[in-house]
C-alpha cells in the first residue's frame, strides 16, 4: 500500500497504550522475565493476513522477541495448523498477546471473506475494489487485508482522489456544477470520479464527461446498467466505469460479465467475521 512502517508503528503504539494504559500489565508484571516459547494455532480454516503487524506488536515492546513463521500472509491455514512460533520474555509475550491476536484475527477474517468474492469473479478482467467503509483507526490495516485476499484498494481517503457523490451533487446544485467546481480545485494529477444514480444524472454528466476520469454507476438495475455502460463506452473511451451498490457473491456472477473496469463493495470488510486463532505457551 505504500504506507511507511513508521505510520503503522504509531497506530500499533496507540493500540498498546489503549490496552496497557500508563501503568502496564498488572497481571504479568510480577513474573520474573523467563525466556519462553509460544505458538499461534489456527482454530478453523482461513486465509492468513496481518503477520507483519502481529510481529510489530511484540517488537515495539521488546526487540528481543523472535519469530519462526510456518505460514505467510495469503497462505491458506487449516484448523490445527501452527502458524508461528515465537520466543521471548514471558512478560512481553503475555502483555502483547491480545493486541497482536486481535489484529491477526480481524485481518485474517477480512482476507478470507475477500478471497470468496475474488473467487466469485472467476477469470474476469474486472477489478474488485474495497471502499472507505472501514473501522476508524484501522483503515490501513483493513485495506491491507483486502489486498492480501486478492482485491484492489479504492482511494485511501478524502485526500488522494476526488469523488463526487449524491450529497455533493445536491450541495453543489447539480452534476454539471459539481464537476466544474471540483475540477478546478484538485491538482491536475488527481482523478475525478462521479457517482451516478439515475439516467437523468448520467445524461447531465455526458455533457461534461471529458472532465471526468471514472463514472460510478450506483445501484442500477441490470437492464439499465447495460444501457448506461453502452452510452459511456460509445461517448467517452477514456472514462473508466465502476459499478457499486448491492454487490453480493450471487450478483457478481452477472456483474463480472459487463464491459466495466471496476466493481466496488464495502462487504469485503463490513461482512467479514473474525477468525479463531489462539496463542499457547509451550
Amino acid at each position: 500500500m505504500g504506507i511507511s512502517s513508521l505510520v503503522m508503528e504509531n497506530y500499533i503504539l496507540s493500540f498498546l497504550r489503549e490496552d496497557m494504559g500508563f501503568i502496564g500489565d498488572l497481571t504479568s508484571s510480577s513474573l520474573k522475565g523467563r525466556q519462553i516459547t509460544a505458538y499461534i494455532e489456527g482454530k478453523e480454516d482461513f486465509i492468513l493476513a496481518g503477520a507483519p503487524f502481529f510481529e510489530m506488536v511484540f517488537k515495539l515492546i521488546d526487540e528481543n522477541v523472535f519469530f519462526d513463521w510456518e505460514k505467510r500472509d495469503g497462505d491458506f491455514v487449516k484448523r490445527g495448523d501452527v502458524i508461528c512460533r515465537l520466543s521471548g520474555d514471558e512478560r512481553v509475550l503475555l502483555s502483547g498477546e491480545r493486541t497482536a491476536l486481535n489484529l491477526l484475527q480481524h485481518l485474517s477474517g477480512i482476507a478470507t471473506n475477500t478471497r470468496m468474492f475474488v473467487d466469485a469473479m472467476g477469470d474476469s478482467d474486472v477489478k474488485l475494489l474495497d471502499t472507505r467503509k472501514t473501522t476508524p483507526g484501522l483503515r490501513y490495516f483493513e485495506k491491507y487485508a483486502t489486498k492480501v485476499g486478492g482485491a484492489f484498494n479504492h482511494r485511501m481517503g478524502l485526500y488522494d482522489a476526488a469523488m463526487i457523490k449524491d450529497n455533493h451533487i445536491k450541495a453543489y446544485g447539480g452534476v454539471v456544477n459539481a464537476v466544474k467546481k471540483v475540477v478546478v480545485e484538485v491538482p491536475v494529477t488527481t482523478s475525478v470520479e462521479v457517482e451516478v444514480e439515475s439516467w437523468n444524472q448520467l445524461e447531465e454528466l455526458m455533457g461534461i464527461i471529458e472532465k471526468v476520469d471514472i463514472v460510478m454507476l450506483d445501484n442500477w438495475s441490470l437492464s439499465r446498467l447495460s444501457e448506461a455502460v453502452s452510452l459511456i463506452r460509445e461517448t467517452a473511451e477514456h472514462v473508466k466505469i465502476e459499478v457499486s451498490g448491492g454487490v453480493t457473491l450471487k450478483t457478481l456472477e452477472k456483474l463480472r460479465k459487463f464491459d466495466i473496469d471496476f466493481i466496488s463493495t464495502s462487504k469485503l470488510i463490513t461482512s467479514a467475521k473474525w477468525v479463531d486463532i489462539g496463542m499457547e505457551v509451550e
